[in-house]
Protein backbone atom coordinates (compact mmCIF):
# COMPACT_ATOMS: atom_id res chain seq x y z
CA UNK A 1 0.00 0.00 0.00
CA UNK A 2 1.79 3.14 -1.20
CA UNK A 3 1.36 6.42 0.63
CA UNK A 4 -1.58 5.39 2.85
CA UNK A 5 -3.29 7.89 5.10
CA UNK A 6 -1.96 8.05 8.67
CA UNK A 7 -3.55 9.62 11.73
CA UNK A 8 -1.12 9.70 14.64
CA UNK A 9 -3.61 11.21 17.08
CA UNK A 10 -6.17 8.45 16.46
CA UNK A 11 -3.72 5.59 15.94
CA UNK A 12 -1.05 6.42 18.48
CA UNK A 13 -1.71 3.37 20.68
CA UNK A 14 -1.05 0.98 17.80
CA UNK A 15 2.13 2.80 16.74
CA UNK A 16 3.41 2.74 20.32
CA UNK A 17 2.62 -0.97 20.61
CA UNK A 18 4.64 -1.81 17.51
CA UNK A 19 7.46 0.45 18.71
CA UNK A 20 7.49 -1.27 22.11
CA UNK A 21 7.63 -4.76 20.57
CA UNK A 22 10.41 -3.74 18.18
CA UNK A 23 12.43 -2.49 21.16
CA UNK A 24 12.49 -6.10 22.37
CA UNK A 25 13.42 -7.44 18.92
CA UNK A 26 16.19 -4.87 18.65
CA UNK A 27 18.05 -6.32 21.61
CA UNK A 28 18.89 -9.44 19.57
CA UNK A 29 21.49 -7.83 17.27
CA UNK A 30 22.85 -5.86 20.23
CA UNK A 31 23.66 -9.15 21.94
CA UNK A 32 24.85 -11.20 18.95
CA UNK A 33 26.58 -8.99 16.35
CA UNK A 34 29.91 -7.13 16.55
CA UNK A 35 29.49 -3.38 16.76
CA UNK A 36 29.29 -1.83 13.30
CA UNK A 37 30.00 1.86 12.76
CA UNK A 38 27.26 4.16 14.05
CA UNK A 39 25.19 1.25 15.35
CA UNK A 40 24.04 0.21 11.89
CA UNK A 41 24.03 -3.47 12.86
CA UNK A 42 21.15 -2.99 15.31
CA UNK A 43 18.85 -1.30 12.79
CA UNK A 44 15.99 -3.18 11.15
CA UNK A 45 15.34 -3.30 7.42
CA UNK A 46 11.96 -2.65 5.82
CA UNK A 47 10.54 -5.83 4.29
CA UNK A 48 7.53 -6.40 1.99
CA UNK A 49 5.73 -7.95 4.95
CA UNK A 50 7.14 -5.92 7.83
CA UNK A 51 10.59 -5.48 9.37
CA UNK A 52 13.51 -7.88 9.58
CA UNK A 53 16.82 -8.21 11.35
CA UNK A 54 20.14 -8.94 9.73
CA UNK A 55 21.30 -12.56 9.96
CA UNK A 56 22.16 -13.23 13.59
CA UNK A 57 24.69 -15.83 14.79
CA UNK A 58 24.16 -17.61 18.10
CA UNK A 59 24.97 -21.03 19.57
CA UNK A 60 26.29 -22.38 16.28
CA UNK A 61 23.09 -21.33 14.48
CA UNK A 62 22.48 -18.48 12.06
CA UNK A 63 18.96 -17.12 12.17
CA UNK A 64 16.80 -14.21 11.09
CA UNK A 65 13.71 -12.64 12.59
CA UNK A 66 10.82 -11.25 10.54
CA UNK A 67 8.32 -9.02 12.30
CA UNK A 68 5.48 -9.84 9.91
CA UNK A 69 2.92 -7.04 9.95
CA UNK A 70 0.87 -8.55 7.12
CA UNK A 71 0.56 -11.92 8.81
CA UNK A 72 0.36 -10.45 12.34
CA UNK A 73 3.11 -12.75 13.59
CA UNK A 74 6.79 -12.97 14.37
CA UNK A 75 8.70 -15.63 12.45
CA UNK A 76 12.18 -16.98 13.21
CA UNK A 77 14.05 -18.96 10.55
CA UNK A 78 17.32 -20.77 11.33
CA UNK A 79 20.13 -22.19 9.18
CA UNK A 80 19.29 -25.63 10.60
CA UNK A 81 15.90 -25.51 8.91
CA UNK A 82 14.12 -24.91 12.20
CA UNK A 83 11.34 -22.33 12.29
CA UNK A 84 9.24 -20.82 15.04
CA UNK A 85 6.24 -18.50 14.86
CA UNK A 86 4.09 -16.68 17.39
CA UNK A 87 1.15 -14.30 16.83
CA UNK A 88 0.85 -10.58 17.37
CA UNK A 89 -2.44 -10.04 19.13
CA UNK A 90 -2.01 -7.09 21.46
CA UNK A 91 0.00 -8.87 24.15
CA UNK A 92 1.89 -6.87 26.74
CA UNK A 93 5.60 -6.28 26.29
CA UNK A 94 6.27 -8.77 29.08
CA UNK A 95 4.20 -11.40 27.24
CA UNK A 96 5.87 -10.53 23.92
CA UNK A 97 9.28 -11.07 25.57
CA UNK A 98 8.13 -14.44 26.92
CA UNK A 99 6.82 -15.45 23.47
CA UNK A 100 10.08 -14.43 21.81
CA UNK A 101 12.22 -16.24 24.38
CA UNK A 102 10.18 -19.41 23.78
CA UNK A 103 10.44 -19.07 19.99
CA UNK A 104 14.21 -18.69 20.21
CA UNK A 105 14.35 -21.86 22.26
CA UNK A 106 12.38 -23.74 19.60
CA UNK A 107 15.03 -22.94 16.97
CA UNK A 108 17.86 -23.88 19.30
CA UNK A 109 19.02 -20.41 20.34
CA UNK A 110 19.56 -19.48 23.96
CA UNK A 111 19.33 -15.71 23.86
CA UNK A 112 17.28 -14.44 26.79
CA UNK A 113 16.24 -10.84 26.22
CA UNK A 114 16.78 -8.84 29.38
CA UNK A 115 16.91 -5.12 29.82
CA UNK A 116 14.65 -2.21 28.99
CA UNK A 117 13.86 0.07 26.04
CA UNK A 118 16.10 2.86 24.80
CA UNK A 119 15.34 6.50 23.95
CA UNK A 120 11.94 6.47 25.68
CA UNK A 121 10.65 7.47 29.09
CA UNK A 122 9.76 5.75 31.28
CA UNK A 123 12.05 2.82 30.39
CA UNK A 124 10.16 0.00 32.10
CA UNK A 125 12.11 -3.29 32.03
CA UNK A 126 10.62 -5.62 29.43
CA UNK A 127 9.84 -8.38 31.93
CA UNK A 128 7.89 -5.91 34.09
CA UNK A 129 5.97 -4.07 31.37
CA UNK A 130 2.39 -5.27 31.77
CA UNK A 131 0.74 -2.16 30.35
CA UNK A 132 -2.17 -2.78 28.02
CA UNK A 133 -1.17 -2.77 24.36
CA UNK A 134 -3.29 -2.33 21.23
CA UNK A 135 -3.11 -4.13 17.89
CA UNK A 136 -5.19 -3.26 14.83
CA UNK A 137 -4.40 -5.01 11.56
CA UNK A 138 -5.50 -2.19 9.25
CA UNK A 139 -3.62 0.50 11.16
CA UNK A 140 -0.50 -1.67 11.28
CA UNK A 141 -0.61 -2.32 7.54
CA UNK A 142 -1.01 1.35 6.72
CA UNK A 143 1.89 2.23 9.00
CA UNK A 144 4.00 -0.39 7.23
CA UNK A 145 2.92 1.07 3.88
CA UNK A 146 4.18 4.49 4.96
CA UNK A 147 7.55 3.05 6.00
CA UNK A 148 7.75 1.12 2.71
CA UNK A 149 6.99 4.25 0.69
CA UNK A 150 9.64 6.25 2.52
CA UNK A 151 12.14 3.41 2.24
CA UNK A 152 11.72 3.19 -1.54
CA UNK A 153 12.50 6.89 -2.02
CA UNK A 154 15.29 6.87 0.58
CA UNK A 155 16.93 3.95 -1.21
CA UNK A 156 16.77 5.74 -4.56
CA UNK A 157 18.20 8.87 -2.93
CA UNK A 158 21.06 6.86 -1.44
CA UNK A 159 22.02 5.62 -4.92
CA UNK A 160 23.00 9.16 -5.91
CA UNK A 161 25.99 9.29 -3.57
CA UNK A 162 29.41 7.62 -3.84
CA UNK A 163 30.65 8.73 -0.42
CA UNK A 164 29.90 6.93 2.82
CA UNK A 165 26.16 6.54 3.31
CA UNK A 166 24.03 4.45 5.59
CA UNK A 167 21.39 2.15 4.17
CA UNK A 168 17.79 3.19 4.60
CA UNK A 169 17.08 1.50 7.92
CA UNK A 170 14.79 1.62 10.94
CA UNK A 171 16.18 2.51 14.34
CA UNK A 172 13.91 0.87 16.91
CA UNK A 173 15.00 3.14 19.76
CA UNK A 174 13.69 6.34 18.23
CA UNK A 175 11.31 4.48 15.86
CA UNK A 176 12.41 6.37 12.77
CA UNK A 177 13.59 5.35 9.32
CA UNK A 178 16.80 7.16 8.40
CA UNK A 179 19.31 7.56 5.60
CA UNK A 180 22.53 9.41 6.41
CA UNK A 181 25.33 10.82 4.26
CA UNK A 182 28.78 11.55 5.66
CA UNK A 183 31.26 14.25 4.63
CA UNK A 184 34.20 12.04 5.62
CA UNK A 185 35.44 14.37 8.35
CA UNK A 186 35.44 13.84 12.12
CA UNK A 187 32.81 15.75 14.07
CA UNK A 188 33.01 17.49 17.46
CA UNK A 189 32.24 15.30 20.47
CA UNK A 190 28.46 14.92 20.72
CA UNK A 191 27.03 16.06 24.07
CA UNK A 192 24.77 13.00 24.32
CA UNK A 193 21.78 13.34 26.59
CA UNK A 194 19.24 11.11 24.83
CA UNK A 195 16.92 9.43 27.36
CA UNK A 196 17.95 5.94 28.42
CA UNK A 197 20.75 5.72 25.88
CA UNK A 198 24.41 5.62 26.95
CA UNK A 199 26.27 8.72 25.79
CA UNK A 200 29.04 6.50 24.40
CA UNK A 201 26.49 5.12 21.88
CA UNK A 202 25.41 8.59 20.77
CA UNK A 203 29.00 9.81 20.50
CA UNK A 204 30.01 6.87 18.34
CA UNK A 205 26.93 7.38 16.16
CA UNK A 206 27.90 11.03 15.59
CA UNK A 207 31.65 10.59 15.44
CA UNK A 208 31.71 12.07 11.91
CA UNK A 209 29.90 14.92 10.19
CA UNK A 210 26.52 14.00 8.74
CA UNK A 211 23.62 15.26 6.73
CA UNK A 212 20.79 12.98 7.77
CA UNK A 213 17.17 12.60 6.70
CA UNK A 214 14.44 10.39 8.00
CA UNK A 215 10.80 9.63 8.69
CA UNK A 216 9.02 9.23 11.98
CA UNK A 217 5.31 8.30 12.28
CA UNK A 218 4.60 10.88 15.00
CA UNK A 219 5.39 11.60 18.60
CA UNK A 220 8.67 13.35 17.91
CA UNK A 221 9.09 17.11 17.57
CA UNK A 222 5.96 17.05 15.36
CA UNK A 223 2.78 15.42 16.67
CA UNK A 224 2.06 13.81 13.33
CA UNK A 225 3.94 11.74 10.77
CA UNK A 226 6.71 13.77 9.16
CA UNK A 227 10.00 13.68 7.30
CA UNK A 228 13.00 15.49 8.75
CA UNK A 229 16.53 16.55 7.87
CA UNK A 230 19.41 17.90 9.96
CA UNK A 231 23.18 18.25 10.08
CA UNK A 232 25.63 17.34 12.78
CA UNK A 233 27.27 19.52 13.78
CA UNK A 234 24.43 22.03 13.53
CA UNK A 235 25.16 25.02 11.32
CA UNK A 236 23.41 28.40 11.06
CA UNK A 237 23.85 28.30 7.30
CA UNK A 238 21.70 25.17 7.18
CA UNK A 239 18.98 26.73 9.31
CA UNK A 240 18.92 29.80 7.08
CA UNK A 241 18.78 27.87 3.80
CA UNK A 242 15.86 28.02 1.43
CA UNK A 243 14.42 24.49 1.35
CA UNK A 244 12.05 22.92 -1.14
CA UNK A 245 9.26 21.92 -1.55
CA UNK A 246 7.17 24.83 -0.31
CA UNK A 247 5.43 22.99 2.59
CA UNK A 248 8.78 22.24 4.29
CA UNK A 249 9.50 24.27 7.43
CA UNK A 250 12.14 24.78 10.14
CA UNK A 251 11.68 23.23 13.60
CA UNK A 252 13.59 25.55 15.89
CA UNK A 253 13.40 23.38 19.01
CA UNK A 254 14.67 20.30 17.16
CA UNK A 255 17.15 22.15 14.93
CA UNK A 256 15.95 20.47 11.75
CA UNK A 257 13.74 20.89 8.73
CA UNK A 258 10.46 18.98 8.51
CA UNK A 259 7.93 18.08 5.84
CA UNK A 260 4.65 16.62 6.97
CA UNK A 261 3.86 13.15 5.67
CA UNK A 262 0.29 14.19 4.85
CA UNK A 263 1.54 16.85 2.42
CA UNK A 264 3.64 14.24 0.63
CA UNK A 265 0.91 11.58 0.58
CA UNK A 266 -1.60 14.04 -0.93
CA UNK A 267 0.77 15.30 -3.64
CA UNK A 268 0.25 14.47 -7.31
CA UNK A 269 3.66 12.77 -7.27
CA UNK A 270 4.58 11.90 -3.66
CA UNK A 271 7.88 10.24 -4.60
CA UNK A 272 9.03 13.35 -6.47
CA UNK A 273 8.01 15.69 -3.63
CA UNK A 274 9.93 13.66 -1.07
CA UNK A 275 12.97 13.39 -3.35
CA UNK A 276 12.93 17.17 -3.73
CA UNK A 277 13.03 17.55 0.04
CA UNK A 278 15.89 15.07 0.36
CA UNK A 279 17.93 16.70 -2.41
CA UNK A 280 17.24 20.23 -1.21
CA UNK A 281 18.20 19.55 2.42
CA UNK A 282 21.27 17.60 1.32
CA UNK A 283 22.47 20.49 -0.85
CA UNK A 284 21.92 22.94 2.00
CA UNK A 285 23.64 20.67 4.50
CA UNK A 286 26.56 19.91 2.22
CA UNK A 287 27.11 23.61 1.62
CA UNK A 288 26.85 24.43 5.34
CA UNK A 289 29.40 21.71 6.20
CA UNK A 290 31.63 22.52 3.21
CA UNK A 291 31.34 18.93 2.05
CA UNK A 292 34.02 17.74 -0.40
CA UNK A 293 32.94 17.83 -4.04
CA UNK A 294 32.52 14.84 -6.32
CA UNK A 295 30.44 12.67 -4.00
CA UNK A 296 27.10 13.18 -5.74
CA UNK A 297 26.27 11.19 -8.88
CA UNK A 298 23.05 10.79 -10.88
CA UNK A 299 20.51 8.59 -9.16
CA UNK A 300 21.26 5.13 -10.52
CA UNK A 301 18.97 3.83 -13.27
CA UNK A 302 17.60 0.34 -12.79
CA UNK A 303 19.90 -2.42 -14.01
CA UNK A 304 22.98 -0.41 -14.92
CA UNK A 305 25.47 2.04 -13.43
CA UNK A 306 25.03 5.74 -14.21
CA UNK A 307 27.11 7.37 -16.93
CA UNK A 308 30.31 8.92 -15.57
Amino acid sequence: MRWPALDYAAERDVYETIHAWLQVVGKLPVRTLPWTNHGWHVALRVHPRGFRTYVLPADGVDYELLFDVIGAEVKLVASTGAEAVFPLDGQTVAAFKTDLDAALGRIGVAAPIDGSPNEVEPAVPFAEDDRKRVWDADTARRLLGAFQSADRVFTAFRSGFVGKSSPSHLFWGSFDLAVTRFTGRAAPLHPGGFPNLPDRVTREAYSHEVVSAGFWPGGGPVEEAAFYAYTYPAKDAFRDARIEPEPAYWLADAGEFALNYADVARADDPDAMLMTFLQSTWEAGAKALDCPEGLVVPVGPVGQPPER
